[in-house]
């Protein structure tokens, strides 16, 4: 199906540009794909700060999204995911994260980054109450 309304675009790797984000802990490289497919998605790179600071990534949360995948470019995280358990994740590796579901961040290394695309762009991040059986 063409979309009239998307846009086509590159994001060039030396103009790259590092922001605060949804999470503290994390700086954000946004790729423009909010704007190319007016709204549709939303694709950036994820890299952790350094340090170690509390952040509502650590509770259990939940995305109000249709589509979210999330590749793992470098390092390792450990996730917990209702009905799932933890899950670790490596350089590599690549989730669909199924809309709704309750996860948690336990931790991760100091050289963490990935690749997320969420469907639609502007998707709410709600937290949540643990799940009763975890």
């Amino acid at each position: 199906m063409e979309r009239s309304n998307w846009n086509f675009h590159i994001a060039s790797a030396d103009k790259a540009a590092w922001s605060e984000g949804l999470r503290t802990i994390f700086e954000y490289r946004d790729l423009g794909m909010k704007d190319a497919t007016d709204g549709d998605y939303i694709a950036h790179v994820i890299r952790r700060k350094g340090g170690h600071v509390e952040d509502d990534v650590q509770q259990w949360h939940v995305h109000e999204c249709t589509f979210q995948m999330v590749y793992v470019l470098n390092g390792w995280a450990t996730f917990e995911y209702e009905g799932e358990g933890e899950r670790t994740i490596r350089a590599g590796d690549c989730i669909n994260q199924r809309p709704m579901i309750r996860h948690r961040e336990i931790a991760c290394s100091d050289d963490f980054e990935v690749l997320e695309i969420v469907s639609p762009a502007n998707f709410r991040t709600v937290v949540v109450d643990a799940p009763s059986a975890v």
